[in-house]
């Protein structure tokens, strides 16, 4: 594994960030998982389904996890390289995979899907997700929770604490009762992440990009070489990521 701070850095900035897929940082940072196992937990719900929609799928990486899909199978993304990859790794499965600038409307019409689900969506828009559910039909998904990773965001941009309110799982519960939809399951995790050197840091903000908007190694080398030195007297960089589960049901 490369030492230097150059090589480091030419190693986070030349990886392939396309899909959702992180294995890229094995063995250079570690994140725990929440208790409830999502993957596992959405194949469940995409056995007995009939009509499901995935939005904001990436890849198709976490999707793809589960062994059986119901005879009507749609994912969204807006990403084209993602697209791309979600296509190849999906339409085999039988999952259709739908271009979508993740604005409302989703391209679908009132009450197609019984199952509409999501991990790690940028933005909700509960008022479509409550429109293309059937009465009865469930959301069900996992969001990042408020202050994700700040100990790594506020590094590279300061105190931001209006952004740190963003996220709260009750708010976003809030927002979906007045959608219409009846919370069924709420549970949230916070979860400790160690960065072992920041070839992963480059990487991640290439790949996470709106934790520092903008982010490219020339503007920010001096505070990567900070970190770089940082992690080089005291060990890994430690942050912590939040988590929620949701399972809303239409009424």
């Amino acid at each position: 594994m490369a030492e230097t701070f150059e090589e480091l850095i030419e190693l986070g900035g030349t990886a392939d960030v396309s899909g959702w897929d992180f294995a890229w940082l094995d063995g250079r940072a570690t994140e725990e998982r929440p208790a409830w196992g999502y993957a596992g937990l959405l194949a469940e719900r995409l056995a007995t389904a009939s009509a499901s929609l995935d939005i904001q799928t990436g890849g198709g990486e976490v999707l793809a996890q589960a062994h059986t899909f119901p005879p009507v199978a749609v994912a969204t993304e807006s990403w084209p390289p993602n697209v791309a990859k979600a296509t190849a790794l999906l339409h085999p499965r039988g999952v259709a995979v739908v271009a979508d600038q993740d604005e409302p409307p989703l391209p679908f019409a009132d009450g197609a899907f019984d199952l509409v689900t999501s991990r790690h969506p940028a933005s909700i828009h509960w008022e479509e997700i409550a429109r293309v559910l059937r009465p009865g039909g469930v959301y069900f998904a996992q969001h990042v929770g408020p202050a994700s990773v700040f100990e790594l965001i506020e590094f590279f941009l300061g105190p931001q604490p209006e952004a740190r309110r963003g996220r709260d799982p009750e708010r976003e519960t809030a927002g979906a009762r007045a959608a219409g939809l009846e919370i069924a399951d709420l549970r949230t995790a916070r979860l400790r992440i160690e960065i072992r050197d920041v070839a992963a840091v480059v990487y991640l903000l290439r790949k996470v990009i709106w934790w520092v908007p903008g982010f490219t190694v020339e503007k920010y080398r001096d505070r990567l070489r900070d970190l770089h030195e940082l992690i080089q007297a005291e060990g890994p960089f430690v942050a912590h990521s939040t988590r929620h589960l949701i399972e809303a049901r239409k009424a």
